[in-house]
């Protein structure tokens, strides 16, 4: 045993074997604090990934390795391997790493302790892959010594502020890149196709590559639940050409609206990932509409009719195929001829279908409304059906002629009869 720990040993008997004395404890060695920092969880992060950096443990290995006990000796409040009041701020220095959180006060960290620190990060889009540094920047205080003056002690402490590394990795990814946009046949409430060049920006080779489409929120471009395209091998920097089915709901405008554009993959790990999506604008057109261009057309009570009705595509589209279809109404209409071909339109382009009308005669004059629709199909041939129209039609009661006239018809046919008895006889007398 060396001889200068002989008075200390010798004063620490003495003060055990006095019975009844209130122990007072005082470190005569130790180490200030000792801290270290390290992620919990994962360290890996993808570019553009906006992510939580927690937990960051703050660890303090400082130790007391000897202490006096005593009843003279008045106890401190701190031990000298405590970080007191530790703040801790992360920074970035020249890591492609953007800290979205202030300096936090953590806690108190004795000796043997840890504290837990979160931090919000986000990774800069161009970020390369590889391995970088976050300096750790902690400031704490901690107990130098403590002057004994009797009952009294007088604490000196010294404030430190020290920088811990924090290694992080920047993984490859895939990135897409939306080169050109081209979209067809894409109306309100009608389906169309949208074509696409990708481009992969980022580092990562993906392998079985699939591009999909989703929709945006709530936007009114609606994707089939299909919506896929095969790309296979997708190398950085390599374009490939894609294309889309697209629905827009009934309730659109015509204006542009986004949708998200991702890709599919499994990555140099051979997991299966799916990169952040590219949201894109697309425009979309007016809705397929059509109108009754066509003045009321007048009918006659009790009489058989053509119904001429002149429509008009005053969408944004053409359609093709295109057939109109009158609901007759039993009174007082029929019609054993309900539907028209109208033929392929175009925007503003008009049409006249004829209708064989019975009008029965016990009706009443007055203007009636016939409800009417179109049938057709748009450019990927699919049937739609538009709005029901009215046709407007009024009835009327036919004035009397001479011609038709009773009285005056009964009196020709007579006259007719007598002429053709009185030639019969004459020519008879004549043989």
């Amino acid at each position: 045993m060396r001889w200068q720990y002989l008075p200390v040993l010798m004063l620490l008997l003495a003060l055990l074997a006095a019975p009844g004395a209130a122990q007072g404890v005082k470190y005569l060695y130790g180490s200030p604090p000792d801290l270290s920092a390290t992620i919990s969880g994962t360290n890996q992060f993808a570019p553009g990934a906006e992510t939580q950096l927690g937990g960051v443990i703050i660890s303090n290995s400082g130790l007391n390795t000897h202490k006096m006990v005593g009843s003279t000796i008045v106890t401190p409040d701190d031990q000298p391997n405590t970080a007191k009041l530790v703040t801790v701020t992360l920074k970035s220095s020249d890591a492609p790493f953007t800290v979205k959180t202030d300096p936090q006060f953590v806690r108190d960290i004795a000796g043997g302790g840890a504290a837990n620190a979160v931090f919000n990060v986000k990774v800069a889009d161009s970020a390369e892959p590889g391995t970088y540094t976050l300096p750790l920047e902690v400031t704490y205080t901690y107990l130098q010594d403590a002057e004994d003056y009797g009952d009294v002690l007088r604490y000196n402490y010294q404030k430190k502020t020290l920088t811990l590394p924090l290694t992080v990795q920047v993984t490859p990814d895939l990135q897409v890149e939306v080169l050109d946009i081209r979209s067809e046949s894409l109306n309100v409430g009608t389906e169309g196709y949208v074509y696409m060049t990708l481009k992969n920006v980022g580092h990562d080779t993906a392998s079985k590559a699939i591009a999909m489409v989703t929709r945006s929120g709530a936007s009114p471009l609606i994707p089939p639940t299909d919506g896929n395209a095969y790309i296979g091998t997708f190398e950085p920097g390599e374009t490939v050409d894609v294309k889309f089915k697209v629905s827009v709901a009934n309730t659109a405008e015509p204006q542009s609206y986004p949708l998200d554009v991702a890709v599919t993959y499994e990555d140099y790990e051979g997991k299966t990932v799916t990169s952040r999506p590219t949201t894109i604008g697309l425009p979309v057109g007016g809705k397929i509409a059509f109108e009754v261009v066509s003045p009321p057309s007048t009918l006659y009570l009790g009489q058989k009719s053509i119904l001429e009705v002149v429509y008009k595509n005053s969408g944004a589209a053409t359609v093709y195929n295109a057939q109109a279809r009158i609901s007759a109404v039993d009174p007082p209409f029929t019609s054993n001829d309900d539907t028209a071909f109208l033929g392929d339109l175009a925007p503003g382009e008009t049409a006249t279908a004829r209708f064989e009308v019975n009008v029965d005669g016990a009706g009443t004059a007055k203007e009636y409304g016939i409800d009417s629709e179109i049938r057709y199909r748009d450019n990927l041939d699919n049937s739609k059906i538009s709005d029901t129209m009215k046709v407007r039609v009024a009835l009327e009661q036919r004035q009397g002629t001479l011609f038709t006239n009773p009285v005056f018809l009964i009196a020709v046919l007579a006259v007719i009869i007598g002429a053709g008895y009185y030639i019969f006889v004459y020519r008879k007398k004549q043989r």
